[in-house]
């Protein structure tokens, strides 16, 4: 059972989003919030698999709400949910600790995955899209006035074949296209994604993707 807090200052948002997730065997909601400050309150108290977070809301916004529950180091993930999929704001979302995103016009069947897919630790946007949301806010990253760092603590413990992948993911490539890049078992893959994840601290293949760009690994096109 994936338990999941609605956090959205709109009631009728909350009422859609709680019918729809209702209406599944597999899922429950825990509650609702109508702010950030409220959404910070209830996972403290109810520790929900998922927050489904809204960005705009009155007083402390979603994105302030997602970096004070992410920082607390529970188990409980973050969706945010943004009006366009390019929204500035989802890009501080996520370098707040957000493990995805997704519209707010998705469909049902894509919420409901998307939720399923971050309650078991894997991120909600695809490679590509990252990349295109990274690319497009390049001016929030830092200058790539020089190469990579290799004393940086966060790329110091990989090994050459993980900086690779790191940098490949970072360029939006699937774990299929690395795969074929490297010659290598897409199992492989995965099992090197995992290890870059668990040295990096990244929570998942976003925030090793937004590390691939603060490190330098990768620079905006």
């Amino acid at each position: 059972m994936t338990t999941v807090l609605i956090a959205d200052d709109q009631p009728l948002q909350r009422f859609g989003f709680r019918m729809l997730l209702e209406s599944q065997d597999d899922m429950a909601v825990l509650g609702e919030a109508a702010n950030g400050s409220e959404a910070i309150r209830m996972t403290a108290e109810l520790r929900p698999d998922v927050v489904l977070m809204d960005i705009r809301m009155p007083g402390l916004d979603g994105i302030e709400a997602t970096r004070r529950i992410t920082m607390a180091g529970d188990r409980t993930r973050v969706l945010i949910l943004t009006t366009f999929d390019l929204d500035e704001y989802a890009y501080a979302g996520l370098r707040a600790g957000a493990s995805g995103f997704l519209i707010k016009d998705a469909l049902p069947e894509e919420l409901l995955s998307g939720i399923r897919a971050v309650a078991s630790g894997d991120a909600v946007v695809a490679p590509a899209l990252t990349r295109r949301l990274l690319d497009a806010y390049a001016q929030l990253l830092p200058t790539p006035s020089a190469g990579p760092d290799p004393t940086d603590p966060r790329l110091a413990a990989l090994t050459d074949r993980e900086r690779e992948i790191l940098t490949a993911m970072g360029r939006g490539w699937t774990n299929t296209e690395i795969a074929d890049r490297f010659h290598l078992a897409e199992s492989t893959v995965k099992t090197h994604v995992g290890r870059i994840l668990a040295k990096t601290g990244s929570r998942d293949r976003i925030q090793a993707v937004i590390l691939a760009y603060d490190t330098r690994l990768v620079h905006p096109s």
